[in-house]
C-alpha cells in the first residue's frame, strides 16, 4: 500500500478547561471571600461595641492581611516543592475557626486573634488554588484566573449584604450561623483535592527546573519589581474603598449603616464583573494592554470622586470597581509566565503582597482618617491609580520558551 495512501492523523485535540473543577475551587473561592468580607462589613458594629478608633479598625484589617501576605509565598514555594493537595480543606478549617471566634469575641484583641485565623486560612488557600485554577485551565490560563478570582469578588461583594441583612439585626453572634457556609467549603474543596492528587501524580514527572525563563533574569526581576508597584497601587487603594466606604457615606451623606453596606456592594459587585472580563481580554490581546488600562484607566475617576455627590459617587465607584478590578489576573498570569515552574511561589507572593498592601493601606489610611477625616483620606488616595504609568517600562509581552 502507497504510503502517500494513508490517512494523516488527525491533529491533537485541544485541551479544554475542566469547567466543574474550576467552578468547584471559585465557588470555594467565594467562601472564603466572602467570610473574610464579613469583617469588613462588621466594622460599624465592632466600632460600636468595643468604641474602636479608625486606627483600630486599620489594625484589624492589617492583622488578617499580614499573617496572609507574610505565609502566602512560604506557601507557595513549598508547595512547588512538594504540593500538597489536601491542605486545601485545612485552610478553610482555619478559616472557620476565626469565624467562630469572631461570633463569640469579648474584647477586641479577640477580634485580632479572630482576624489572624482568617489571614492563615487564606494563606493556605490562595497559592494551591491558583495552581489548581492554572492545572484546571486547558491552557486558557487568563480565562481559568478570572474564574477563580470572580468567586472571591463575588464572596466579598456578597458580604456586606450578607451583614446588613442578618448580622445588622441580629447583632455579632450571628456570625456563628455563617459557619455553615464554611462547611460547605469545606465538602467542596475534598473533592477539588481528590481531583488535584490523581492530576498531580499523572503530571509528577514534569519539574519545573525544566521550565525556561522567557527573559533573563535582569529583565525578570525590573519586571516583577514593576508588577508589585502597580499591585501596591490598586490594593492601597481598594483598602481605601473597602475598609471606609460605609463611614465616608455616613459621614458625608448621612446614609445609615444599611443603606452605605449596599452602596459597598454597588462597587464590590462591580469588581467581581471586572475581574470576569480582565482575564478573557487578556488571553486575546495580551496581558500588558490589560493592566495599563485597568490601573492608569481609573486615574480620572479616582479624581473625581472626593468631589462628587452621592449620585455620582456610586456611579464613579461602580466604574472605578469596573476597571480596576481587571488587572489582577492579568498581572498574575504574566506573572507566572514570566516565572514558568513557579506558579505557587508567584501566586503566594502576588496574593501575599495584595493582601499586605491592603493591611498596610488600611492601617496607615485609619490613622490618617483619626488625625484629619475620611474625606481627606479619598481626597489623597485619589492620586494612587497615576502609578499605573509604570507599566510602560514592562516587556512588551511574554515570548513563550
Amino acid at each position: 500500500m502507497d504510503a502517500s495512501s494513508v490517512p494523516a492523523a488527525p491533529p491533537p485535540a485541544k485541551p479544554k478547561p475542566a469547567l466543574g473543577i474550576l467552578g468547584s475551587i471559585s465557588s470555594a473561592h467565594m467562601v472564603n471571600d466572602m467570610m473574610q468580607s464579613l469583617i469588613l462589613a462588621m466594622y460599624p458594629i465592632l466600632k460600636g461595641e468595643f468604641s474602636l478608633s479608625f486606627g483600630q479598625i486599620g489594625l484589624i484589617t492589617l492583622t488578617y492581611q499580614l499573617t496572609a501576605s507574610l505565609l502566602q509565598p512560604l506557601v507557595g514555594l513549598f508547595t512547588d516543592r512538594r504540593p500538597l493537595p489536601y491542605s486545601l480543606p485545612f485552610g478553610m478549617l482555619s478559616t472557620l475557626i476565626g469565624l467562630m471566634l469572631l461570633a463569640f469575641a469579648p474584647s477586641f484583641g479577640f477580634v485580632l486573634l479572630a482576624a489572624a485565623f482568617v489571614g492563615i486560612g487564606s494563606s493556605i488557600f490562595h497559592p494551591e488554588a491558583s495552581r489548581i485554577a492554572r492545572l484546571a485551565s486547558g491552557g486558557q490560563h487568563g480565562f481559568a484566573q478570572s474564574i477563580f478570582q470572580v468567586g472571591g469578588n463575588t464572596g466579598t461583594a456578597i458580604g456586606p449584604l450578607l451583614a446588613a441583612a442578618v448580622i445588622v439585626p441580629f447583632g455579632q453572634r450571628s456570625v456563628a450561623w455563617f459557619g455553615l457556609a464554611a462547611l460547605a467549603g469545606i465538602a467542596l474543596l475534598l473533592k477539588v483535592s481528590r481531583w488535584y492528587a490523581q492530576h498531580q501524580t499523572a503530571t509528577a514527572g514534569r519539574k519545573a527546573s525544566t521550565a525556561v525563563a522567557p527573559y533573563p533574569r535582569k529583565v525578570v526581576m525590573s519586571a516583577i519589581a514593576v508588577l508589585l508597584v502597580l499591585i501596591f497601587s490598586k490594593y492601597f487603594y481598594v483598602a481605601g474603598i473597602s475598609s471606609f466606604y460605609t463611614f465616608y457615606l455616613i459621614e458625608r451623606f448621612g446614609l445609615t449603616v444599611q443603606n452605605a453596606q449596599l452602596h459597598l456592594f454597588f462597587f464590590l459587585f462591580a469588581s467581581a464583573i471586572g475581574t470576569v472580563l480582565g482575564g478573557p481580554i487578556g488571553d486575546r490581546i495580551g496581558r500588558k494592554p490589560v493592566i495599563w488600562v485597568s490601573i492608569l484607566g481609573a486615574a480620572p475617576f479616582a479624581l473625581l470622586l472626593p468631589h462628587a455627590n452621592l449620585f455620582w459617587t456610586t456611579t464613579l465607584t461602580i466604574v472605578i470597581g469596573l476597571v480596576l478590578s481587571s488587572a489582577f489576573s492579568a498581572i498574575l498570569v504574566y506573572a507566572q509566565e514570566l516565572m514558568p515552574g513557579k506558579v505557587g511561589m508567584v501566586s503566594g507572593l502576588f496574593f501575599g503582597f495584595a493582601f499586605g498592601m491592603g493591611g498596610l493601606g488600611a492601617a496607615v489610611l485609619g490613622l490618617l482618617a483619626d488625625r484629619t477625616s475620611i474625606t481627606f483620606v479619598y481626597q489623597a488616595i485619589a492620586f494612587l491609580p497615576l502609578l499605573g504609568i509604570a507599566a510602560i517600562l514592562l516587556p512588551k509581552s511574554v515570548r513563550r520558551a
